[in-house]
């Protein structure tokens, strides 16, 4: 991998049991595919030794083409209500980096705002944590624009929970939910949401 590019899988354990890592495996081995042409798989079952059998916890594992390090921390729930649109229509963050540079600098100018709605090229993308879903009141829309496909996100179109299609921004009024999607969140329903836009 070209300058030691590290990539980073973020899994949740709940009572010693890693979540969903049918969907992890599978972006892993994608990605060390793309980048590093493996043809073997890792199994990361294999490697996550959960740190208690009691309580939840964030496993983030720092992979290349082999895994790196493997980091756990115990994890609490974030609350999420007010968002800052960010125009962001350079940035590129196609596989889970560990280095956050280009995001971290989007989330500066979250203005005292819970987190940040990245819009790129007029369409609503991701927060900086997050994939996203809106309600229409009748079915969860996810944009088929995501800086990054979430594994979250992966597993909720397979069991057709939710739906893709474009959302621009300025159609974002006519939704009354939105939902915050990734490993540790789960499906994460915020009620009239606080959406705060640039300008």
């Amino acid at each position: 991998m070209s300058n030691q590019q590290f990539l980073l899988e973020t899994i949740k354990i709940i009572n010693g049991i890693p979540q969903h890592l049918e969907f992890h495996n599978q972006r892993l081995n994608y990605t060390r595919q793309h980048f590093n042409s493996q043809s073997n798989t890792i199994d990361l079952k294999q490697f996550i030794v959960a740190p208690s059998t009691n309580g939840i916890y964030k496993c983030r594992v720092i992979y290349s083409n082999t895994i790196e390090d493997i980091q756990y921390s115990s994890y609490t729930d974030r609350q999420f209500k007010t968002f800052q649109t960010v125009i962001a229509n350079d940035i590129n963050y196609q596989f889970k980096y560990l280095n956050r540079d280009a995001l971290n600098q989007l989330q500066a100018g979250a203005r005292g705002a819970d987190d940040i709605l990245i819009i790129k090229n007029g369409f609503i993308t991701d927060t900086s944590i997050a994939n996203l879903a809106f309600y229409d009141d009748k079915k969860w829309i996810t944009p088929t624009t995501p800086l990054l496909e979430g594994t979250t996100r992966a597993r909720l179109l397979k069991q057709k929970k939710i739906i893709a299609a474009p959302i621009r921004l300025e159609n974002i009024k006519k939704y009354s939910k939105m939902a915050l999607m990734n490993a540790l969140l789960g499906f994460y329903i915020i009620k009239q949401p606080i959406i705060n836009k640039t300008g």
